[in-house]
């Protein structure tokens, strides 16, 4: 630590689980830092579905997370202090950053502690706002397009909820990948944003048949799907996958799709690394990536943004400022 790092900070925590007025404005102590870990000062915390789910008492492992706890697993700031192990970041370092369940708490807060090896850097072309907005769910795009569907130029792809804040960055990776998409989306808010993205063709994921709209998108059979909304939809649009087709789903989409004959389904967590980071600066720049921001909300506004998300109809990502 510098003399220059404040005692104390602000954060958005929980003092038990519950709904979105659970969330309110703490004074807590900084962070320490270990030999390997940063001490970043958080510009901007992305907002997700995921962390509701914690917020109302969901926890990723066996344990139990100790109160107040902070909330948000990616952001984006610049390096305040480092480890003594710590050699590829310096104070100063413009860095984005996932970390999920992180034991000294999220990134909803003026300051957060986290490994050096879940720490990346943002190409240029990304604003800190932006950066900050999409490490997670970035990193579960590419993942999800490279690693488990193997996404390759030609294949007829399905983006299933693709006006989401996973969707929207799959769908241009999908794309980067010489892939013809079919993107569902919700509303026609939700068309219009897809079709901005580059959808060579989309529907309504709640009112149109699915079915139908993807067997004359790939009368052939669809090769792969990424499916980011489970329920009956869902279903009927696998009817339209291939024999020897592929199907992924980021773990935690309920329901997770059903097994299907002759058709791979796989679930998968995003994992965030050195390498994971490097390959993702590499596919944003490759990619002009655009990223949709939903809406902006002040820390002190977290609630509110978490209210927002229980409303649903989001198109993209949401964020909190946490500095200017």
């Amino acid at each position: 630590m510098t003399a220059r790092i404040p005692a104390t900070m602000r954060a958005a925590a929980i003092d038990r689980s519950g709904g979105p007025d659970r969330l309110t404005l703490h004074v807590l102590p900084v962070p320490d830092i270990g030999p390997s870990e940063v001490l970043i000062a958080t510009h901007t915390a992305g907002v997700g579905s995921w962390d509701a789910d914690i917020r109302e008492g969901w926890w990723p492992d066996r344990g139990r997370p100790r109160f107040p706890l902070v909330l948000g697993t990616d952001g984006s700031g610049t390096v305040a202090a480092a480890g003594s192990r710590v050699r590829r970041f310096a104070r100063g370092d413009t860095v984005y950053s996932y970390n999920f369940a992180n034991s000294k708490g999220g990134f909803y807060a003026e300051y957060v502690a986290v490994p050096a090896e879940t720490v990346g850097r943002p190409p240029a072309l990304l604003s800190l706002k932006q950066a900050g907005a999409i490490a997670t769910t970035g990193l579960t795009a590419i993942q999800g397009i490279d690693d488990v569907l193997h996404v390759r130029r030609g294949d007829a792809v399905v983006i299933h909820g693709a006006s989401g804040a996973v969707g929207c960055l799959a769908l241009q990776f999908a794309k980067l990948r010489g892939a013809r998409v079919f993107a569902t989306a919700s509303g026609r808010d939700g068309l219009a944003l897809v079709r901005r993205l580059g959808a060579d063709a989309a529907a309504d994921g709640k009112h149109d048949d699915l079915r139908a709209a993807a067997i004359a998108f790939a009368p052939e059979g669809v090769d792969a799907v990424l499916a980011l909304v489970g329920g009956k939809p869902l279903t009927r649009l696998l009817a339209a996958v291939r024999r020897g087709g592929r199907v992924a789903f980021p773990n935690g989409i309920d329901p997770a799709p059903r097994r299907q004959r002759g058709v791979s389904v796989r679930g998968y967590d995003a994992t965030s690394g050195v390498r994971e980071f490097e390959r993702l600066g590499r596919a944003i720049e490759a990619a002009r990536l655009r990223v949709p921001i939903a809406a902006t909300y002040r820390l002190e506004q977290a609630a509110r943004a978490h209210q927002r998300l229980e409303n649903g109809h989001v198109l993209g990502k949401m964020v909190l400022r946490i500095r200017r």
